[in-house]
């Protein structure tokens, strides 16, 4: 592979490279540093198949849209013919500026990278705002998921996982997780019930702690855009803001949450302010009402390692309980956005 990469870095970017080295992260794609022979160093992503390249391109597109609106995003390096994405070619490719020295916000957010992170996301949303795909537009909230088709998935896995001879240690933790979150779809319910109408606009669509690199305390870039699609501002607040193991860390995210949507708020003056005093409550629900990742060792056993088991168990735990302090939080946040 490393020598198809090398190639497709010669014919169809002019990059002559001295190093090309794989990079063991990356779900849908094949991710390698790349150095040339001058010193200058690139990241190159090589997509599984071709079939979604229209929506890789358009993913691509939105990384770039988000970047001239002033949000951190590398830059990505078109072919010699000016393509986004190879498609052309053995391999397809896209090929990124590298960010050096930086981390994932895996560990947790902590300290000052709270009002980092609000000021980047806030500067984001107030950007894709203006994306042609779609109009920033009220939605209700109690659409941010829909628990009768959540209930037949849950059921599902319950049924599937009860026919089977012998579970793994992670499939009967999954089962008995799966269990447990059917008994709560009637809180759920209330929290979807008690939501307003919620902003639906382009966002990033994964802006998971994974696709947030920080360098010290402050965001060095977002990668990983998904392709323009309208969803609710408050789902993508609570992605990173209510991240499982930031929640996990301790009580310190009670005082970080605020301070990241008071600096949010500052970047995007003009958003509701339910859409921040609710995000919360929208991750909560949206989180138990999700089989991902209960589901994977049924339809896709192959994504299951240990650290998607370690994630799963991650997001479980702190869903439940977020769920068991949403009245103490959204006090916090009433007070905060007041």
């Amino acid at each position: 592979m490393i020598t198809a990469v090398a190639g497709t870095l010669i014919l169809a970017y002019g990059v002559n490279p001295a190093e090309v080295t794989q990079i063991p992260a990356g779900t849908a794609t094949f991710n390698y540093a790349v150095t040339d022979r001058s010193g200058r160093r690139y990241f190159a992503k090589v997509y599984h198949d071709r079939a979604p390249m229209a929506r890789e391109r358009e993913a691509v597109e939105l990384a770039a849209f988000a970047r001239n609106g002033g949000v951190p995003v590398p830059a990505v390096h078109p072919t010699r013919e000016g393509a986004l994405v190879e498609v052309v070619g053995r391999l397809p490719m896209s090929l990124w500026e590298f960010v050096a020295d930086a981390e994932t916000a895996e560990s947790g957010l902590a300290g000052a990278r709270w009002p980092a992170v609000g000021t980047v996301l806030g500067r984001l949303h107030r950007h894709l705002a203006t994306h042609p795909a779609t109009v920033p537009r009220p939605r209700d909230g109690a659409e941010v998921c829909d628990l009768k088709r959540a209930r037949a998935r849950f059921e599902r896995l319950v049924g599937e996982y009860g026919r089977r001879g012998k579970l793994s240690p992670f499939e009967r933790w999954a089962l008995d997780a799966a269990r447990q979150r059917l008994a709560l779809f009637d809180r759920v319910a209330v929290i979807l019930d008690g939501l307003p109408a919620l902003t639906e606009q382009v966002v990033h669509g994964d802006l998971s702690a994974l696709n947030l690199l920080l360098r010290g305390d402050k965001v060095a870039a977002v990668v990983d855009f998904q392709p323009p699609r309208p969803r609710y501002l408050a789902w993508e607040v609570a992605r990173i803001g209510c991240d499982p193991q930031t929640v996990l860390l301790g009580d310190e995210w009670l005082t970080g949450l605020p301070e990241l949507l008071a600096a949010y708020r500052d970047e995007h003056p003009r958003v509701p302010v339910d859409d921040l005093r609710c995000c919360v409550a929208v991750g909560c629900a949206y989180t138990l009402a999700s089989t991902y990742p209960l589901a994977e060792p049924l339809d896709a056993p192959a994504a299951v390692d240990t650290s998607l088991e370690a994630y799963g168990r991650a997001r479980h735990e702190s869903a439940l309980m977020l769920l068991d302090r949403l009245g103490e939080v959204e006090e916090v946040l009433r007070d905060a956005l007041h």
